[in-house]
């Protein structure tokens, strides 16, 4: 408990003990022969302790142009109150507001924990390598390209590469696992991890701003300024709604005496004046003003908005925070609606279904067009590494996966592994299509290696291979020599992953690659996919997200999840964007809504599953509170409800909201 809440709890215990004998007191006649004016001073003592602040910041919000908040209302039903000589219901009101909100204040505490894991991961100091040995430094002062030593049980202060030491890393408060990750010399490390038990020496790669702990924190610290729409519905809500009850509250303390009095008379001629000089000079006229003040007094009481306006919040904030504990960033409150309504999830293939590890599966060699082209001699294995060989040269100068999974096979046939292995001499004029395939002289031959459409394209014909996996062919001198078959394999989990998505509400899954369309199918078919699109490049999957974005239906949403680094437009264009397997991603912070710190696809289903959860809680927080407020108004209104009813209808149903909203941090 803060220092402020221990103040506040501690007038609240004070002003309990000074005011149960005053009101016991009061019930059982011991003070009726007081004086009103004694009675007052008793009971201002235990309502300007408890009261003070609350009336102070009513006169500041007043004097900034703020007038109808929740201390505007509080102050002038008290003080209507305290006019009646309703003194008990006075600093009855005040108490049990101060109650509230101290439990509100206590409930928002306890939800900021469930993400405090986050918030603590920032790293005090880095042990800085200078000539004089080691320096702590503050993080923000530490270049790119320095050397920091983390020791055993320190956070690691900034993103860098590992460049002497092994150890276990507690990547729980990044990626929601408990179980530590071994790192060692040549990985990257990023921040916000606590190393384990070996010294580590890391050279840097980022400026602390551009760590991934900053931009992780950036990024939760920011969440609260995209609200939801039901969010945004409250704050309009609660702009007219506490001027309008106000208004009526006037309207009843004005017009209500007057209908009284004009019913009260016995002769419908009779001049109104002469009714009220007899009831005044009966002093019924005083009871019926007091009757209809206290009655907008409680009026006042009961509109009090703070259930709706701290509860619905708080529930999102704890869905959030429950949310991150598993390792899930949520960008804000929004997208916690979004995905709450989420009904189809598509999915990039390589690297968010599979591994994205390409590996050369099997080598399928035209033996007669190698040994007419002559590049080899007789045997089954000359001709495979020969085609290999030349593929290998033709992709140098690409970085495309594919390409290195080629490069990587021959280097692995030739037992070797240097860079010097391939000879850039006998390479020239390369020339690669982007998503199709290269085009390059090596030893002189022109070399075309790439998918189907690409061997079409320059009208080579090819024997077409169905087996699962990426086929890449080979033609040299434009006669067909072979192909070559990649593949990539599914992560584990994958496939509950989506049985556990399907269970949590979502009616269809769709998969996009650029592979050929019976690879495709093989893993749609093995995963559960309910449809697939194949043969894509990566523009074509924007097209096709945009597609599949106009032909759903009205209040249903997409979700698209991708590995968050070469899909960006088309996170940024699906209604609810997942990035995967992003810890350090820079990529996958800036374009998704959603950030999953690990490589776990099955905390799609989870974070599915809080956002209907927190849902569910805030519309029940809504209606409840809404119904309860608007059955004590019209009581109110009519005399049948007293100031404890709107004590009830106040403090009570925004305790009750709170304890409700709070269900969502144990999703």
């Amino acid at each position: 408990m803060s220092k402020r809440q221990k103040t506040s709890l501690m007038r609240i215990i004070i002003t309990a003990a000074m005011f149960f004998p005053l009101l016991v007191a009061e019930h059982m006649g011991r003070m009726d022969s007081m004086p009103r004016w004694a009675m007052l001073i008793i009971f201002l003592i235990p309502y300007v302790i408890i009261g003070y602040d609350v009336v102070k910041k009513a006169f500041i919000n007043i004097s900034h142009g703020q007038v109808f908040d929740e201390n505007f209302l509080m102050m002038v039903a008290t003080f209507g109150a305290l006019a009646v000589s309703e003194y008990s219901e006075a600093v009855a009101v005040m108490l049990f507001y101060q109650v509230g909100e101290l439990f509100q204040s206590y409930a928002v505490d306890k939800s900021r924990q469930s993400i405090s894991a986050m918030m603590d991961m920032v790293p005090e100091y880095a042990n800085l390598e200078t000539e004089e040995g080691l320096a702590e430094v503050d993080p923000d002062d530490v270049e790119i390209g320095s050397i920091v030593v983390i020791k055993p049980g320190e956070k690691v202060p900034l993103d860098g590469v590992v460049i002497e030491g092994e150890s276990m890393l507690d990547t729980s408060a990044l990626t929601g696992e408990s179980v530590p990750r071994r790192i060692k010399e040549g990985e990257e490390i990023f921040s916000g991890c606590i190393n384990g038990n070996g010294t580590l020496r890391v050279r840097t790669s980022k400026e602390f701003d551009d760590s991934t702990v900053a931009r992780i924190l950036e990024l939760v610290e920011n969440a609260g300024d995209k609200k939801a729409r039901v969010e945004n519905f409250i704050t309009r809500f609660a702009k007219y709604y506490t001027p309008i009850v106000t208004l009526s509250a006037l309207a009843l303390a004005v017009i209500g005496p007057v209908v009284t009095i004009i019913s009260q008379s016995s002769v419908k001629a009779q001049a109104l004046s002469t009714v009220a000089a007899s009831l005044a000079a009966s002093g019924e006229i005083k009871n019926i003003i007091s009757n209809w003040l206290l009655r907008a007094c409680t009026f006042l009481v009961v509109s009090c908005p703070c259930a709706l306006v701290i509860s619905v919040p708080l529930g999102f904030f704890g869905g959030i925070g429950a949310a991150s504990k598993k390792g899930i960033l949520v960008k804000g409150s929004n997208y916690l609606e979004l995905v709450s309504k989420v009904d189809t999830v598509v999915f990039d293939k390589t690297g968010t279904l599979t591994k994205g590890e390409f590996k050369v599966k099997r080598i399928i060699a035209d033996t007669k067009a190698m040994k007419d082209l002559k590049t080899v001699g007789s045997s089954a294995d000359d001709v495979e590494l020969a085609i290999l060989d030349i593929a290998a040269h033709a992709e140098s100068y690409s970085t495309h996966p594919i390409a290195m999974s080629i490069i990587e096979a021959y280097r692995e046939r030739t037992g070797e592994r240097s860079e010097a292995l391939l000879d850039s001499s006998r390479v020239e004029n390369a020339h690669e299509d982007a998503g199709h395939g290269v085009d390059v002289r090596v030893d002189g031959r022109m070399v075309t290696i790439g998918n189907g459409k690409h061997l079409e394209k320059h009208g080579i014909k090819y024997e077409p291979c169905d087996e699962n996996g990426t086929i890449v062919y080979v033609a040299i001198d434009d006669i067909y020599a072979g192909a070559i078959v990649i593949s990539d394999t599914v992560k584990d989990g994958v496939k509950d992953a989506i049985t556990g998505m399907k269970q949590a509400g979502v009616t269809r899954c769709v998969m996009l690659t650029g592979d050929r369309r019976p690879a495709a199918e093989y893993t749609a078919r093995d995963l559960n996919i309910d449809d697939y699109y194949s043969d894509l490049l990566p523009q074509d999957k924007v097209i096709k997200v945009e597609e599949l974005l106009t032909k759903e239906q009205e209040g249903r949403y997409l979700a698209f999840v991708g590995d968050g680094i070469n899909d960006a437009p088309v996170l940024a264009r699906a209604d609810v964007g997942f990035a995967m397997g992003s810890m350090g991603s820079d990529a996958a912070i800036e374009a998704a809504d959603i950030v999953l710190m690990d490589d776990d696809l099955g905390k799609i289903a989870s974070v599915i599953s809080i956002s209907r959860r927190t849902m569910g809680i805030v519309k029940q927080n809504i209606v409840f509170a809404i119904s309860v407020k608007i059955l004590v108004l019209v009581l109110s209104a009519f005399g049948f409800a007293n100031m404890w009813a709107a004590v009830f209808a106040d403090v009570g149903v925004a305790v009750l909201a709170i304890l409700n909203s709070m269900r969502t941090l144990k999703n």
